[in-house]
């Protein structure tokens, strides 16, 4: 995976300077919990803006402000499911969580203008007037009610649920807590280039959703150290996970299926799109 591994670092150098070059001028806590809470993580998201794009035949430059845009928005939805009200987690990406290493109230805010950041990042994204509309809406849509939070909401009603959710029930969840985000992210590459998102779309859809199953994995096998975080949070609390669902084994097996069918959808590019292919089969490799 070599190639992939060294077009992840490069995304994710693009999108932190990027983050960085956004917020020169300002100082204090909030600002600093805003970079804190943008360092450590894959920069996946990021990576999917800027390797649709390249497929469609745009710079990683002109494609940065997008790249960026997902990866702070990303990280504002980490600082709030964090925070005791949701998660209650001390730990995120080995380090304390932004209102343990600070305190609720500047995690609260610091989430706020990461969120409000995104918008602002995304519309500057070099590409034709109708698309950056189209990004700007979409990003709007997959971040809200009808994308992550409402994903989010759904999966907080469900730990204290009478009845385990099924496991259509959580393939919808999770299309929305984990999925809606990868898809925008995957599909803005097309958007900017006024080009069919669908294939993309497939792909990511399928790759979300590999994505989610490799995390309740890795909530059973992992370790904190190598995680990053708190693991056995799911089992200790009784919640239905693709594992609890279909047994490891069988977990394992979709989320295999899943990356095969990510990487067949992809067909259209042939040997262009390779690296999304190596990124599919590391989502399932993963350790972190």
């Amino acid at each position: 995976m070599g190639h992939f591994a060294q077009a992840l670092g490069d995304a994710g150098r693009t999108a932190t300077q990027r983050i960085a070059t956004s917020l020169e001028g300002t100082t204090g806590p909030i600002r600093d919990a805003m970079i804190y809470a943008t360092e450590g993580g894959k920069g996946l998201r990021g990576f999917l803006v800027i390797e649709s794009a390249r497929l469609h035949g745009i710079a990683p430059q002109d494609a940065a402000p997008a790249a960026a845009a997902i990866e702070t928005l990303h990280a504002y939805s980490l600082v709030h499911d964090d925070l005791p009200c949701m998660d209650d987690d001390d730990l995120r990406r080995g380090r304390p969580t932004v209102h343990r290493k600070w305190d609720e109230a500047t995690a609260v805010l610091a989430g706020d203008a990461l969120q409000t950041l995104a918008f602002e990042l995304v519309a500057q994204t070099v590409c034709p007037d109708a698309a950056r509309i189209k990004l700007i809406t979409t990003l709007a849509q997959a971040s809200g009610v009808r994308g992550m939070v409402g994903g989010q909401a759904l999966d907080i009603a469900a730990e204290t649920a009478d009845v385990p959710l099924t496991l259509e029930q959580i393939i919808t969840l999770q299309a929305g807590k984990t999925g809606a985000l990868i898809e925008w992210a995957a599909t803005a590459g097309p958007h900017m280039a006024q080009a069919d998102a669908a294939p993309l779309g497939q792909y990511a859809r399928a790759l979300g959703l590999a994505f989610q199953i490799a995390d309740d994995i890795l909530d059973v096998e992992g370790d904190v150290a190598t995680v990053g975080k708190a693991v056995g949070k799911d089992a200790s609390a009784g919640k239905a996970t693709f594992v609890s669902l279909l047994g490891l084994e069988g977990a394992k097996q979709r989320a295999h299926d899943l990356v095969n069918t990510a990487c067949e959808v992809l067909a259209p590019y042939g040997t262009d799109a390779d690296t999304l292919r190596e990124a599919a089969q590391f989502v399932v490799a993963r350790k972190s």
